[in-house]
């Protein structure tokens, strides 16, 4: 199918998602890949990652970019050759990218009952105030997407969820809160958006203007 959906959190920024139901033939239509990207691609075990990396080339086309704009980092942090931020995501059905003046980072996750496996792992500040009457599945899915876009956006690697990055209060309905990265020299707020899609949880980070 075309794109899913749209949006402009702010004048800045760009979301694009794409709901994956083509075969992998399909999305290799009219896509023109770098030789670092079909290396990638030709690695790639499983057919669902490798339709999720196609329909991401196919919303770079959406916002106006090719394969050939998008480079990589030693950390594996993906960049546009023209300076703006991006980040990108994808999970079973759905891929995601987010474009930005300024610093960004995307997740969508399924919501799954499994994340309260999990939830050890990287839930430490944010148990003071999980509410037991609100959608716990969907809390501790949002905090795990939050911490993932925030995980994106630091560019040098090496933060554990648990200890280093904090979500501060927030219920399903506010659909936002705020986050912040707790290591030394980076004294940086981040705004926090959510949303459902489907039986997905999409979760955002901006860096606070």
């Amino acid at each position: 199918m075309p794109l899913f959906k749209t949006t402009k959190p702010n004048k800045y920024t760009s979301i694009f998602i794409w709901k994956i139901e083509e075969s992998f033939d399909a999305l290799s239509e009219n896509i023109a890949l770098s030789a670092n990207s079909k290396k990638r691609l030709l690695s790639m075990k499983s057919e669902l990652h490798r339709r999720g990396f196609l329909s991401v080339r196919h919303l770079l086309k959406a916002a106006g970019y090719t394969d050939y704009d998008l480079f990589y980092t030693d950390t594996g942090k993906p960049h546009l050759k023209n300076g703006k931020r991006i980040s990108i995501t994808h999970s079973f059905t759905f891929s995601a990218i987010i474009i930005s003046d300024f610093t960004v980072g995307i997740d969508i996750e399924k919501t799954r009952e499994k994340i309260k496996i999990i939830q050890h792992k990287f839930v430490n500040f944010e148990r003071g105030f999980i509410h037991k009457d609100d959608d716990y599945i969907e809390q501790l899915t949002v905090i795990w997407g939050a911490k993932e876009s925030l995980y994106k956006i630091y560019p040098h690697g090496g933060l554990t969820f648990k200890n280093d990055i904090d979500i501060n209060s927030f219920k399903i309905a506010d659909k936002k809160t705020t986050g912040y990265i707790k290591v030394k020299n980076w004294d940086k707020n981040y705004d926090i958006h959510f949303e459902q899609i489907e039986n997905f949880t999409l979760v955002y980070a901006i860096e606070q203007l």
